[in-house]
């Protein structure tokens, strides 16, 4: 049976999809209803815990943390491709880099969402949206400083790109990733250019 992966556009569910078409792993998307009614029924919770997505199966074990399950299916079917050998330095980068993305920078972006999409109005709180930007853009010039004499965040792209690139399109989507670090926009375009990324933002 195919990888299952329950998906809404937009979401983290994208960095699952862009991996298993970077790897040729076959996976089905399953998508969902993504209103508060759903998201809180005891049928997601059951998949999903804390009511977000993605969730994903494999048979019979379920999953509902992207970056887990990034790691998971380059453990299972990467076959020691898009992420460097365990051990090493770059490994070591590799982690500080897939860990960055999601614990890191999209923690502020998320603040920002919230605050300024999808809580009702009444309980949004302008002073979140420009506290999650002054720290969001901290996280920002950390990623350009990085990339100042390489392509990606390592030597080579790997799945830390995956990562990084969907925290980059809360960025965006956000409009803190501006002309203030033409080296991540010029690293965010490469990454738009996949036809991975492409098919999972589709």
């Amino acid at each position: 049976m195919a990888i299952q992966i329950f998906h809404v556009k937009g979401t983290r569910s994208v960095r699952v999809i862009w991996l298993c078409e970077e790897l040729s792993v076959p996976y089905e998307i399953v998508p969902i209803d993504f209103s508060a009614d759903y998201r809180n029924s005891d049928e997601w919770r059951a998949m999903s815990p804390t009511g977000k997505v993605p969730a994903m199966t494999d048979g019979g074990m379920t999953m509902f943390e992207s970056g887990a399950m990034v790691q998971y299916i380059l453990e299972k079917h990467g076959q020691g491709r898009l992420q460097p050998e365990p051990g090493t330095a770059d490994r070591a980068i590799f982690l500080q880099w897939c860990w960055f993305a999601e614990a890191t920078l999209a923690r502020p972006l998320g603040d920002m969402v919230h605050h300024l999409f999808l809580k009702p109005e009444a309980e949004r709180l302008p002073e979140m949206v420009v506290d999650g930007e002054k720290r969001a853009r901290v996280c920002l010039e950390a990623v350009n400083s990085a990339l100042q004499d390489q392509d990606y965040l390592l030597p080579e792209y790997t799945a830390a790109d995956i990562m990084m690139g969907y925290s980059l399109l809360l960025a965006a989507r956000v409009e803190v990733l501006d002309n203030e670090y033409p080296l991540v926009q010029a690293y965010f375009e490469k990454l738009q250019a996949r036809p991975g990324y492409q098919l999972a933002t589709a």
